[in-house]
Formats: C-alpha cells, sequence, structure tokens
C-alpha cells in the first residue's frame, strides 16, 4: 500500500440530468489507473463520512468518487423543504450521472461500484448499468421493519410511522438527525424510504406503483454483499430480502459476527470507520481483494 501522499484528492461539482449539482470528491493514484470505484452512500450520510476508506482504496491503486446525493450536505442548493429529490432520483438521476463522471475522469479504467445500504438497494434504477463490473455491497438489505428484532423494531417503527410523516408535514422534511440518523432528508426521500422499509422487498414495493421502468431484473454481475451480525436493520433475513430483488445478480453474501474480528460492535455504520481498519484490518481488505479480482 502506498503513501497517501501519492493520491491527488479533489473537488468535482457533477450536474444531473434534473439541472441538480452534486459535490463529489475524487481520489485519484499518481500511478495508471486501471480500476475506479464509484462509492454510493447510504440514506442521508455525506461523502466525507467515507473520506477514509476511499483513501484507502485509493492508496491501494484504485480510482475513487465520493458524492452527496441531491438535498444531502453540499449537494443542498435549496430550502430543504423545497427540495424535490427522492430516493428513486437519487438512482434514476443522481448515480447514473455520477457514474458517467467516474468514466470521465478515469477513462482507461474498468469501473466498480461500493454500495452503503440505500447505496446498494438503488442500482436497480441507473440505466447506465452495464458499466459497473463489479458490487461491493456492506450493510444493504430491504431494511424491513417487521423483520426487525426488539426492543429496535420498536424504534424503527417510532421513526419511520410517527416521526417521519409528523415532521415531513410540519416542516416539509425530515430532521433525521435530531436522532442520529444521518443528515436532514428531504421529503420525497424520507416517504419514499417509510413506505419501502413497510413492505417487503424494498423497491420491489413501489413497481408498477412509482416505479415502471427499472433493471433489477437484468443486472448479472458478480457482487458481493457483507452483513453484520449485530445490525439491526440490515440483519439475515433483510440481506436476503433484497437479494432476492436482483434475480439475476450471482451474490456471495458473507454475513459476519464482530466479534470473530475483535470488535465489539460494527452495526449499520461502523464498516467504514477508520478505528475498524486498524482493529480489524482485515476487514477493509475483502474490498481491496474483491476489487483486485474482478476483470
Amino acid at each position: 500500500m502506498n503513501d497517501a501522499s501519492n493520491i491527488d484528492t479533489y473537488s468535482l461539482s457533477i450536474m444531473t440530468d434534473r439541472n441538480q449539482a452534486l459535490a463529489a470528491t475524487v481520489y485519484r493514484p499518481k500511478d495508471a489507473t486501471k480500476k475506479a470505484i464509484m462509492m454510493a452512500p447510504a440514506t442521508g450520510i455525506k461523502r466525507h463520512f467515507y473520506h477514509n476508506f476511499a483513501t484507502y482504496l485509493a492508496e491501494s491503486g484504485f480510482g475513487v468518487l465520493t458524492f452527496d446525493n441531491e438535498g444531502i450536505g453540499e449537494s443542498l442548493s435549496t430550502d430543504l423543504a423545497k427540495c424535490s429529490a427522492s430516493l428513486i432520483s437519487w438512482g434514476r438521476h443522481d448515480m447514473p450521472a455520477v457514474l458517467d463522471a467516474l468514466q470521465d475522469e478515469f477513462p482507461d479504467a474498468s469501473y466498480h461500484l461500493i454500495g452503503h445500504s440505500a447505496g446498494g438497494q438503488l442500482i436497480g434504477l441507473m440505466p447506465n448499468y452495464q458499466a459497473i463490473g463489479s458490487v461491493f455491497n456492506v450493510a444493504c438489505s430491504s431494511g424491513r421493519i417487521k423483520n426487525m428484532g426488539m426492543p429496535y423494531k420498536l424504534k424503527a417503527m417510532g421513526f419511520m410511522d410517527a416521526f417521519i410523516p409528523f415532521t415531513n408535514l410540519t416542516l416539509g422534511y425530515t430532521p433525521s438527525d435530531k436522532i442520529g440518523m444521518g443528515e436532514p432528508l428531504p421529503r420525497g426521500v424520507a416517504r419514499q424510504w417509510r413506505e419501502w422499509c413497510n413492505g417487503a422487498g424494498y423497491i420491489k414495493t413501489a413497481f408498477g406503483r412509482s416505479i415502471h421502468t427499472h433493471f433489477y431484473d437484468e443486472l448479472s454481475m458478480p457482487a458481493l454483499w457483507l452483513g453484520f451480525s449485530d445490525d439491526d436493520i440490515a440483519n439475515s433475513e433483510n440481506m436476503d430480502d433484497m437479494i432476492r430483488v436482483f434475480t439475476k445478480m450471482p451474490v456471495e453474501k458473507r454475513f459476519l459476527d464482530p466479534e470473530d474480528f475483535g470488535l465489539n460492535h460494527i452495526g449499520h455504520m461502523r464498516y467504514f470507520s477508520s478505528k475498524t481498519n486498524i482493529k480489524a484490518p482485515q476487514l477493509w481488505q475483502m474490498a481491496v481483494t474483491w476489487l483486485h479480482d474482478q476483470p
């Protein structure tokens, strides 16, 4: 692994076909880049959260692009209550624009996607998905409330079925940051999040209703899905519930116990923590090994 001084890091503005500018960061190894990675974030998570992980990947020789979805972080260009972004627009407009930008930045590379939670759930909405050579998903699942264990299930029900509708109605958005759930969310994002987590197959609940065109039954690139036994959201049952939506994707599922790596907790978020990498470097190495093994 090379020293971080062998990486160029710079900001990028990406325009979507909704005429929305997305804030992004490029991590470019100074040596020739043969593989480039789109880091697709979880719901309401800013790109800086993935900085240490992206740096690690770039030190390992991969080009990386991180970004804020419309309405999140530096990609919020209006009053949040006026933001019309949704989970569907993130998958159909934001993520394809970012993949196009990745190809522009690294024209001689192959392209791969690392998805965290929603970042892996939404890839079946991308019309340019065929450019993606492989997928590495972390904590990606349907998030179905029915499959969650107690007492977290009660917390999720309170957030989804009370907090989201009430704040959307009174504020015009969901201040999820107030209860430790990432950045404040555009109302359309929060509303769809609630609807999909209350049904089986997450986004599958919208097929034929708000989603009439998708590619979930076409994606066939190799994929590795990582989950953790202490993740209240992406538990094993919910991972399987989401994997079933990708009918042609050859998925290798690894469901891991943090204690096997000397860790007390990984859950839904801490895979990307630099502290996790210090204590259990083999976890981040899984991503590097997977990517090295892809064409």
